[in-house]
Formats: structure tokens, C-alpha cells, sequence
């Protein structure tokens, strides 16, 4: 019997592309994505979608199977975000502040699309840069943090994970390097958001460590580090989405940290009288649907 569960996973396949970041956006393993999609093959006597093609390219029964999701799943979901709102209420705030600032990027679209859901729920931004978000919690003036973990005492739902890359003008003197290790900083000039150096990876993971010595500058504008970078100021590490298009039109060029590279997470943090709410799960979920759909490079947090 087709199952809704089936008709997400279809869905999710398409949103993501493939079939690992379809399992993680389900919370699945790989080989239990791969036997759901096994069964339903074999009940239809078909394959659902090309194995080799990238993205995923579905047959006309996966299409057909598609068509369907896209009628059932968002009436689904409405009744259920429905019944949320008449059990535990309609209306709420959201204030949302983030450690990442690199994120506004991406999360104009998410808020976007959580207003469309819910529209009783004032969701808004907490302007500036706060070196400690998690005291935006504690004072009231933010209801969810997107960064780092907050503390113990808060619940926090896992994002994804992220490569940081250093990002260097056309021609620097370490063009011709694969990686960089730290010596390669020494001298340099490192161009950051205005926060604390232990909330740079770079510098509290690669650089600090090394006993690098290093000066510093700091932008609070994303176009605006990079504009420094490619005028020769210096040298940033910033995550692999808010540079793809720079490094795709060869305005800075972009390098990976280490061996394995330099990774970092992004979690949602809200106090525990909030973590039971609907809208607080779903805005945690059009994350992670968006940010799975729409970045490369990144691996969904389990």
C-alpha cells in the first residue's frame, strides 16, 4: 500500500538531489532510504528514478508518483500545522538571532517561506552583532539562536554541517597551494566579522593552536570582507555557500584548510518552553529542506 511516508521520500529525493542528502533529510540511513525505495519498486514493477544520473532524474512512474506527493503532502501538512494551532494556539513570536552571520543568505527565503505557513506567528531578526547570542536568550530579547550550541540548558536541534574556506584575491603569493596549513597565516592579515576571536574557526582552531601570529581586521558585511579580500587587504575564512558565487565568477578564488579541511555545525537553540511548539518544529524543518534543496557542500545533521 503507498504510505505517506513513501510519498515523502519521493519528495525528498527530488528537494535533495541524491540519495544520501535525501537520507539525511529524512533522518534515514542510506541502506534503510535504499530499502524503502527497493519495496516500492518492486511493487510497481519499475524503477522510480535513474541510479546514475546527477541530479536525480525521475522515470514517468516516479513522476506520476511526484504529481501525487505535490497534491497530498502540502494539504497534509496544512492540516497538521491546522490542528497544531488549535491545540496549542495560533499566534507566537520569533525572534531569531544568529552567530553565523553568513546565514542571512539563505534564511531570507526560509522566512520567507515560514510566514507563508504561519502567519499568525510574527517572526523578525534580532539586528547587530551580539558576541554572545546565548544572552540574547537568557535576557528574553531572542526567543531562538541559530549558531553553535547555547548550553545544556537549552534544546537544540541539529542544522548542518559546513566546510569553511579561505578565501584569497586573484594571484596572492599562496595561489598555488591545494591546502593551507597554518604556517601559510603567519603575518597574514586575517579579515573577520567584528565578533571574538574564539568565535573564528580559523583562529581558534587552525591558527591559535600553531602559535601563528596574525594581525586582524574586521567588516560587518559579507560583500564587504570579500571586497577587501579581492583589493588585497587580506585573507577570510568563510563558509563554502557565501562564496560560491565570488569564486564562481573569479573574483576571489577559494582554498580548503588542512588535510581534511576546516568543518564547522550550525544548530537551532531555544528555551525548553518553546521547544514543544509547532512552529518552532516546522521553522527547524524549512531549514533544513531549503538549506538541503539550495547549498552545496553542506551535510544534514542527524
Amino acid at each position: 500500500m503507498l504510505e505517506l511516508r513513501h510519498l515523502r521520500t519521493l519528495a525528498a529525493l527530488r528537494s535533495a538531489g541524491s540519495l544520501v542528502r535525501a537520507a539525511q533529510l529524512l533522518n534515514l540511513t542510506q541502506s534503510a532510504l535504499s530499502h524503502q525505495v527497493k519495496l516500492m519498486e518492486d511493487r510497481y514493477g519499475c524503477a522510480l528514478f535513474e541510479r546514475k544520473s546527477v541530479p536525480i532524474a525521475f522515470t514517468a512512474t516516479g513522476s506520476r508518483l511526484l504529481e501525487l506527493a505535490d497534491l497530498v503532502l502540502p494539504r497534509v501538512e496544512q492540516a497538521e500545522r491546522d490542528v497544531a494551532r488549535l491545540s496549542q494556539g495560533d499566534k507566537g513570536q520569533l525572534r531569531v538571532a544568529l552567530e553565523c552571520h553568513t546565514c542571512f543568505d539563505w534564511l531570507m527565503p526560509v522566512m520567507d517561506e515560514f510566514r507563508q505557513r504561519w502567519p499568525d506567528v510574527e517572526i523578525d531578526l534580532v539586528s547587530g552583532f551580539h558576541s554572545t547570542p546565548v544572552e540574547l536568550l537568557r535576557s528574553g530579547q531572542a526567543d531562538l539562536v541559530i549558531g553553535s550550541p547555547c548550553g545544556p540548558e537549552y534544546a537544540v536541534s541539529p542544522l548542518f554541517r559546513f566546510e569553511i574556506l579561505v578565501v584569497l584575491a586573484q594571484k596572492h603569493r599562496l595561489h598555488g597551494h591545494r591546502r593551507l596549513a597554518a604556517a601559510d597565516f603567519e603575518g597574514e592579515t586575517i579579515i573577520t566579522y567584528p565578533v571574538p576571536e574564539q568565535r573564528i574557526d580559523l583562529i581558534r582552531e587552525v591558527l591559535q593552536p600553531a602559535g601563528v601570529k596574525f594581525e586582524r581586521r574586521t567588516a560587518e558585511l559579507t560583500v564587504a570582507i570579500l571586497q577587501l579580500v579581492a583589493s588585497r587587504r587580506g585573507v577570510a575564512a568563510l563558509p563554502n555557500w557565501a562564496i560560491k558565487n565570488y569564486v564562481d565568477y573569479d573574483y576571489v578564488m577559494a582554498k580548503p584548510v588542512g588535510e581534511h579541511g576546516l568543518w564547522s555545525e550550525l544548530y537551532v537553540s531555544v528555551p525548553p518552553a518553546l521547544s514543544g511548539k509547532a512552529y518552532v518544529k516546522d521553522f527547524v524543518s524549512v531549514i533544513r529542506e531549503q538549506c538541503a534543496a539550495s547549498l552545496d557542500g553542506i551535510e544534514l545533521l542527524s
